[in-house]
């Protein structure tokens, strides 16, 4: 894919005229009060000294930042009907951009990112782009892309505005985030605008109208395909506040009005309207034990122009604790079902299309969709620390439906990594799922089984 040159323009055009226009916003504005001293006015050849000496010395202070990324994955899907051959994707992404330094609180920041296929297109299904489907699924398409391309503006510690292409992450990933886990990152054309009027209070608003998703602006999908990009007029409003130093409350809600960027009218039931909130936190239980919680509870129901209509709600409850070199902890997650009295009828789950996916319901990804009747996630994790500080987790979920009796499995997942001096960080991962009597949407057949491998080097600077 090509980088939207008209964007890229009006991006261009905003930070330089909102850089050019710093000086007099500088001097029109006061200190506010027990804030650090405002920066010196600008003289009267305010333009003149802007051009030649502060904006070089915002470039020269700025700084640039490469993520190179080498990753193979292998997938195998057994028993699902119409796969029946393994996929190999040895890819390579990069990242590269520039951050500018603050200027009178302004900054701004560019990214680009390509993503390569190490050998033939055809050793892997890249979810639908390249037409073989006979094969496992592994969504990383060859892209090239404008990643990030934004403009912030910070008042003292108060206040922070940003808007343009740019990485969203709310909490831990579950309904809002960067799927940085693909090679190609979701991102968002959006304004974000935070405010903490109190060292314990967060106030958050955000408005997106596009998502770049990490299938890429491919050419020649289907109007059909589910893996275009997602036009959207959503809102996203979180109220946080620090009840004491071991518990954080956060109220959120969520309104996606989201619809398939496939030029045609065809149906999208991922708007919604989700309220909810959570208390997490953590404390040293004793010189050498510490402890994490997190309790959530949220609802949801259709919004915009969704042809579902329905109620569903959802809740997690975790405990974990470490105690060096172990780590280990337990939770449950429940993604609900209700009647759906909209288009099709049937039962409609609680459904999180902007999250980043792969962090939960296991790694070998067959959750992506929640089931119509739900989904209820036991899981547990062990980590000990080997020598030379190789981390190596083992986690294990048991799956069933939120409604009725249906059995969907279990899973473990493994992964072991090791950084390497400041820049350099090795990985290998591990998922086995194994369906039982009841089928993922991801799988559309029951007593499947699910491996994937990845092994990987990941470079940052």
């Amino acid at each position: 894919m090509k980088p939207d040159s008209n964007a890229s323009r009006l991006l261009a055009a905003t930070i330089m005229t909102a850089a050019a226009s710093a000086p007099i916003l500088s001097a029109l504005s006061q200190t506010p009060a027990g804030s650090a001293a405002a920066e010196p006015a600008a003289a009267s050849d305010g333009p003149i000294r802007f051009f030649e000496e502060r904006l070089p010395e915002v470039i020269a202070k700025g700084k640039f930042h490469i993520n190179a990324r080498l990753r193979y994955e292998y997938a195998e899907q057994n028993g699902v009907p119409g796969v029946t051959d393994a996929s190999h994707a040895p890819t390579i992404r990069t990242r590269f951009g520039f951050t500018t330094a603050p200027l009178h609180g302004f900054q701004g920041m560019i990214e680009a990112e390509d993503v390569r296929v190490i050998g033939p297109e055809a050793n892997y299904n890249a979810a639908g782009s390249n037409n073989r489907n006979y094969k496992a699924s592994i969504p990383d398409p060859p892209t090239t892309e404008l990643n990030e391309a934004w403009l912030s503006y910070s008042w003292t510690n108060l206040l922070t505005l940003k808007a343009g292409r740019q990485r969203i992450v709310l909490d831990n990933h579950r309904f809002i985030g960067d799927v940085g886990w693909r090679q190609n990152m979701q991102t968002f054309d959006a304004v974000q605008l935070e405010a903490r009027p109190l060292d314990t209070l967060r106030l958050y608003y955000g408005y997106i109208w596009d998502v770049h998703r990490v299938f890429g602006d491919v050419s020649g999908l289907p109007p059909a395909s589910p893996f275009h990009d997602f036009e959207s007029s959503s809102h996203l409003v979180q109220f946080g506040y620090e009840l004491c130093p071991h518990a954080r409350f956060v109220a959120y809600s969520y309104l996606l009005d989201l619809d398939l960027n496939n030029g045609t009218a065809t149906a999208n039931n991922n708007s919604s309207a989700t309220y909810g909130g959570f208390v997490t936190g953590n404390a040293n239980v004793t010189d050498t034990l510490a402890l994490a919680y997190r309790g959530e509870l949220a609802w949801q129901t259709d919004h915009a122009d969704s042809a579902l209509d329905y109620e569903a709600f959802y809740y997690n409850i975790e405990l974990s604790g470490n105690r060096k070199p172990f780590a280990f902890g337990a939770g449950c997650e429940v993604l609900g079902s209700g009647e759906n009295d909209g288009a099709g009828g049937g039962r409609a789950a609680f459904r999180t299309p902007l999250a980043t996916l792969h962090a939960f319901n296991g790694w070998a990804d067959v959750f992506l969709n929640t089931p119509a009747d739900g989904l209820r996630d036991l899981y547990a994790f062990a980590e000990i620390t080997l020598p030379k500080e190789v981390p190596l987790r083992v986690v294990y979920h048991k799956y069933d439906a939120d409604h009725g009796n249906d059995d969907f499995g279990h899973e473990v997942d493994v992964i072991a990594s090791r950084k390497f001096g400041r820049n350099w960080t090795a990985l290998l991962k591990y998922a086995c799922y194994m369906g039982n009597d009841a089928a993922p949407p991801a799988l559309t057949a029951a007593d499947v089984d699910v491996h994937k491998f990845w092994a990987q080097v990941e470079f940052n600077f």
